[in-house]
């Protein structure tokens, strides 16, 4: 690989953990307000996070599709760190929307057993 192409691979890598990182500070501020009842918020927050994931996944795809077009990429920590990291972040996208979901159910359950409660 040329120090052109390892300096590209480790841009891509480097954007990739930016948005990436983006994406996690987000989801954390997601579940901090989600903790303090603001489900819209929350979804808000999440939004924005899935957009940065969307960025880092773009940019990560663009080098898996060079490769499978017969572009040799040399072996980088760095890209593989930035994919971990990826991942992993994804996940905990995932997991925040389903707490998400989650506590907007039970907001429900609790208004709707609250109002039978104020019936009586």
């Amino acid at each position: 690989m040329t120090t052109a192409e390892s300096e590209r691979l480790a841009e891509v890598a480097m954007q990739i953990i930016l948005h990436a990182g983006n994406a996690r500070t987000q989801v954390r501020q997601a579940l901090t307000v989600l903790e303090d009842g603001d489900n819209a918020a929350a979804e808000q927050l999440l939004n924005e996070a899935k957009a940065d994931l969307t960025r880092a996944h773009q940019a990560q795809t663009a080098i898996v599709q060079a490769e499978a077009r017969g572009e040799q990429t040399a072996h980088s920590l760095l890209f593989a760190h930035a994919q971990d990291t990826l991942m992993t972040i994804m996940t905990e996208h995932g997991l925040a929307q389903h707490l998400v979901r989650l506590f907007a159910k039970v907001d429900q359950r609790l208004t709707a057993l609250e109002a039978k409660g104020e019936s009586k």
